[in-house]
């Protein structure tokens, strides 16, 4: 317990040290929109797969969890309500986490063993600044973009297995998904999107700044990166959840 309440502390010094030092530095303007494609155009394949099969599944498990109930035709209010609320933001932040928080973990980490990050502060660049600020806009501009288009592609894909395999309406499919969301539900998609894209990205850089010697140093910044981020999200969203829909969730 000790020593996790020390690495919040130093997580937690860290992270004001970036801010300040963005703050008197700026950021790298060139910088910023490649690291933006990297983040989300290489992560929008697997995000899509991965969606549209969650899609699929909530579509069937909706179908047989009410067919005993005779609410069948609910099914598009649920995958409505569970993908659009929950599993569209976390599916996103989980798979950022997954790959592009290992690629900055294990970059900054490569780059603090080579004495890169040493050289660039001889050379009178912050590389809190020059590093992290970049990484953190961009993600910060893909992952609500990239939220959007997981809850576009879980809708679809569980509309075409419910009409096209459950032989459900499609018209009452659409009706109810309507009815069950509102458009400030994107808009708090998009607000934890923003939350989950700042933890994942200054967790991710902490540990590539803070890893140990050699490969074997880095291997377990990455890991760690990966697992805390990933945790500190699932673990927030429901406060998150709690905080903008309250008992009404």
């Amino acid at each position: 317990m000790t020593s996790v309440l020390a690495g919040i502390g130093h997580y937690g010094l860290w992270l004001r040290e970036f801010i300040g030092a963005t703050a008197r530095h700026g950021m790298p303007k060139g910088q910023m929109m490649a690291e933006a494609f990297k983040i989300g155009i290489k992560s929008l394949p697997i995000l899509l797969i991965i969606s549209g099969f969650v899609g699929t599944n909530l579509a069937l498990q909706g179908y047989n969890a009410f067919k005993p109930l005779g609410g069948q035709r609910l099914v598009g209010m649920f995958v409505a309500l569970a993908g659009v609320r929950e599993l569209a933001p976390i599916i996103a932040a989980a798979m950022i986490a997954a790959k592009a928080g290992t690629e900055m973990a294990s970059q900054i980490g490569v780059m603090k063993i080579r004495e890169q990050i040493d050289a660039l502060e001889v050379m009178a660049v912050n590389p809190l600044a020059y590093l992290i600020a970049p990484r953190l806009v961009g993600i910060l501009l893909m992952l609500p973009a990239l939220t959007t288009l997981a809850i576009f592609t879980m809708l679809t894909t569980a509309y075409m297995v419910s009409v096209h395999q459950l032989g459900l309406s499609g018209h009452e499919f659409l009706q109810f998904a309507e009815e069950a969301i509102q458009p400030i539900d994107f808009f708090y998609g998009a607000v934890k999107a923003v939350i989950f894209g700042a933890i994942i990205c200054t967790i991710s850089c902490y540990f590539g700044f803070n890893c140990g010697k050699g490969p074997e140093g880095v291997g377990q910044a990455t890991n760690r990166a990966v697992v805390t981020s990933s945790v500190i999200c699932i673990v927030l969203n429901y406060f998150v959840s709690e905080l903008l829909y309250g008992g009404a969730l």
